[in-house]
């Protein structure tokens, strides 16, 4: 059994990702299925295209098979903790150069994994219904499938806020911040969806949604207290800001994350300002391999994912008790 379906229409070949009880997260198997698909019809003369949807009305692709990769770390099978992240980094190049538009239509969740199979395309739509993040220090890992760097090449503190908290944002912020290339009303995505598989070229099928929808992201306040890779410092200003609401929200979101998380995740995203995409992944496979023996990966996990009792309990607990020198060897920096 396949959790992707393919299509292929005249010249445009379509993945369609299915795995709607787990809302399409990355399974091994997944990730293989779409290597092999995307390495033939990059070959293949007859595919111009290629189109990325969701069978699921609720996500795009939630992120990787995390519980997986938990039970694997627990059984203490680290290799295939690295065939996992391997494969997934190697598809998330694959997108990157991929030598045909590779398209995708986030109109749900796209989080962690799913974005490593969407931003690192060419054209990127969203709807008012797409709900991005990359919430990986929450459950005592790092923002990865190449997100050091394109994270780093956001506006102004961008990268470091989104994936240091884990915040959410919407469609129309996506675009703002440049993880999207394009919006369309949610009602209208089928239209254009069809319209791209009946081989209308991509600026026809998308003329009609040229507007940019206003973004409320508190843009200002973001570079103000998230450009820089100190999260001691970030996190001082945070409290410095008595009253705001704001503010206060941020310190909640970095308070549920695990503190060795937080700094391996800035300290990656940092590295990443002047690293090429292949030198990221390289950084995060190796720190992949490191960050899931430390006990914070199975206690996030375990509170996030499988107990959902959302109270790890972080060792070291917070960020003053950091040993930057631990952090820096977890992420190989």
């Amino acid at each position: 059994m396949s959790y992707i379906r393919t299509e292929i229409r005249g010249t445009v070949g379509e993945i369609i990702l299915d795995r709607p009880r787990a809302l399409n997260a990355l399974d091994q198997s997944m990730i293989d299925d779409m290597q092999s698909v995307l390495e033939a019809w990059g070959d293949d003369d007859a595919i111009e295209l290629v189109l990325v949807t969701s069978a699921s009305d609720r996500a795009f692709c939630a992120g990787g098979d995390i519980r997986a990769i938990r039970d694997h770390a627990l059984a203490g099978e680290p290799d295939d903790v690295h065939r996992y992240f391997a494969a997934e980094y190697r598809l998330n190049h694959l997108i990157a150069e991929y030598p045909k538009p590779y398209v995708a239509l986030v109109d749900g969740a796209a989080m962690g994994g799913g974005l490593g199979i969407s931003v690192h395309g060419e054209v990127r739509i969203v709807t008012e219904n797409a709900l991005i993040a990359m919430p990986e220090t929450a459950i005592g890992f790092f923002p990865d499938v190449g997100a050091t760097y394109f994270l780093p090449r956001l506006p102004q503190g961008v990268g470091m806020w989104l994936g240091l908290t884990g915040a959410r944002i919407r469609g129309a912020d996506a675009l703002a911040v440049g993880l999207a290339t394009h919006f369309v009303p949610s009602e209208q995505l089928g239209d254009v969806a069809e319209a791209i598989r009946n081989g209308v070229p991509l600026r026809e099928a998308l003329a009609a949604h040229r507007e940019q929808p206003a973004s409320d992201l508190p843009l200002r306040k973001i570079a103000e207290y998230f450009d820089e890779a100190n999260v001691v410092a970030i996190v001082g200003g945070l409290r410095g800001a008595v009253g705001d609401a704001w503010a206060e929200e941020m310190l909640d979101l970095l308070s549920s994350a695990s503190p060795t998380s937080l700094f391996v995740t800035a300290e990656l995203i940092g590295a990443g300002i002047t690293s090429s995409l292949a030198e990221c992944l390289d950084r995060e496979l190796s720190a992949a391999g490191r960050i899931t023996a430390h006990p914070d990966f199975a206690e996030g996990v375990r509170a996030v994912l499988v107990d959902k009792d959302r109270n790890p309990a972080f060792s070291p607990a917070t960020v003053e008790e950091i040993d930057p020198s631990v952090t820096e060897q977890i992420a190989g920096v």
